[in-house]
């Protein structure tokens, strides 16, 4: 019988694929937003993490308002407002992001095999997955020119990074600390990042982060 944590792992694992191939970006920011929702669900699902305390489920709870609702809205107002629907020119187009993403699971699942690291219940999918997010989150990051996508794999990579310390931890409380305080500087950034959006394509009516290497001082 499928585990509910397992069927969840495979949800990620399809989400990434889902984003390397997809050019359209409000489609991007929804992955991201059922991604953020799906990663914070599996620790409720993991035997080693239970019985959890009333801080820890809090915590999930805060992850899950923010990763699912709060940075994706705040993503899918700029989109909306640059009006910019789609990554035109990648550096690497969509169909070889896909293989490089099949190649991450593979070699991710290497690395895993390889390390032998001890974990909590064995639970090797947990690291597989983890490891496959935050690679092609850095890859995401260095794969495309507009500037919403290459903050969309900054999101990919934390919530690789998520896994990875869910997938290491045995103790769960401290985590999420962690972890909410990293998700409390994210939404900062993307706040941040929705006014330079919004100034970059009042200058110059796009949101190519190669149209940067145009400034130069007067």
């Amino acid at each position: 019988m499928i585990q509910i944590s397992d069927a969840l792992l495979s949800l990620t694992v399809l989400s990434v694929l889902l984003s390397l191939g997809s050019n359209r970006l409000m489609a991007l920011v929804k992955i991201m937003a059922f991604q953020g929702i799906v990663v914070s669900l599996i620790p409720l699902f993991l035997e080693q993490h239970w019985p959890m305390s009333t801080g820890s489920v809090f915590f999930l709870q805060i992850m899950l308002l923010i990763k699912g609702l709060l940075i994706p809205g705040f993503l899918y107002a700029a989109v909306n407002k640059i009006k910019i629907k789609r990554e035109v020119e990648p550096i690497i187009g969509y169909n070889a992001s896909l293989i490089f993403g099949l190649s991450f699971i593979l070699i991710a699942a290497f690395i895993t095999d390889r390390l032998q690291i001890s974990l909590p219940m064995e639970n090797n999918l947990l690291m597989i997955t983890a490891v496959t997010t935050l690679a092609a989150g850095l890859f995401l990051l260095m794969s495309r020119k507009k500037a919403i996508t290459q903050v969309i794999g900054y999101l990919m990579m934390e919530n690789g990074i998520y896994l990875i310390g869910t997938a290491l931890a045995k103790e769960t409380h401290t985590m999420y600390v962690v972890e909410f305080g990293v998700l409390l500087d994210l939404l900062v950034g993307i706040m941040i990042m929705g006014i330079i959006l919004h100034n970059i394509n009042s200058s110059y009516d796009d949101v190519d982060t190669a149209l940067l290497g145009k400034l130069k001082d007067n």
